[in-house]
C-alpha cells in the first residue's frame, strides 16, 4: 500500500472520531492520504487532526485558486488511486446518489474516475429509511462499494444498525479495493 494515494472524505457525524483513527492506520502504512472535510464534519473533529495525522494539509473549501488552479475537485481525484468516504451521511449519500456537489466532498465525487467507497453511519432509523436504501442501492448501481454499517450502541442512545464500520475493517476494505479485489457490497438493501 506504500506510495497509494487516497483522498479521505469526511462528512459530519459523530463517526469522525473513528475515521481519524483510520487516517492514523493508512499513515502508518505509508499511504498517501488528503483529508477532504466538510463543513459539518469540521464540528465534530477539528481539521488540525486530520493534518496531524495525514502530514498535509486538510482541504475543505472548493475554490481554492492559489493551490489548486484546476480545482481541488480536479486536481486532488486526479491523483487519487481511491476515494473512500467517511462517515459516509445520510445526506452525502443523498448527494452522491443524485449527482448534486454544493461543496468539495460531494464536487470531487462527480469528478472521480477511480473507485469510491462509503462507510455510512447514522441513526438505525435513518438507515432503514427507504430513501436512504435506495441512494445505496444507486451508488452500488453506479459502481460504488459500501461498507455495512454494524449494529450496536449508538450515538443517539439507541441500540441499531448504522455504526460505522471499525477503521480496521475499512482498512481491510481499502486494501482490498487497491488491489483490485471486488469492492464491498451491502447484503441487502
Amino acid at each position: 500500500m506504500a506510495g497509494r494515494e487516497i483522498v479521505l472524505g469526511v462528512a459530519g457525524g459523530v463517526a469522525c472520531f473513528k475515521v481519524a483513527a483510520l487516517a492514523s492506520l493508512l499513515a502508518k502504512q505509508s499511504v498517501g492520504v488528503t483529508a477532504v472535510l466538510t463543513e459539518a464534519a469540521t464540528r465534530f473533529v477539528g481539521e488540525a487532526t486530520f493534518a496531524a495525522l495525514t502530514g498535509r494539509p486538510v482541504k475543505t473549501r472548493l475554490f481554492e485558486p492559489q493551490h489548486h488552479p484546476l480545482g481541488g475537485h480536479i486536481e486532488l481525484v486526479t491523483k487519487a488511486d481511491l476515494v473512500v468516504v467517511a462517515p459516509a451521511t445520510a445526506d452525502m449519500l443523498a448527494k452522491a446518489a443524485c449527482g448534486l456537489a454544493d461543496d468539495l466532498l460531494s464536487t470531487l465525487l462527480l469528478a472521480a474516475e477511480c473507485p469510491v467507497l462509503y462507510a455510512p453511519a447514522m441513526n438505525a432509523a435513518m438507515w432503514s429509511k427507504p430513501a436512504v436504501q435506495r441512494n445505496v442501492r444507486q451508488l452500488v448501481d453506479d459502481g460504488a462499494g459500501i461498507i455495512e454499517p454494524s449494529s450496536g450502541w449508538l450515538a443517539c442512545r439507541r441500540d441499531g444498525t448504522g455504526r460505522m464500520a471499525e477503521p480496521e475493517s475499512i482498512l481491510q476494505a481499502i486494501t482490498d479495493a487497491l488491489v483490485g479485489g471486488p469492492l464491498p457490497r451491502p447484503t441487502a438493501t
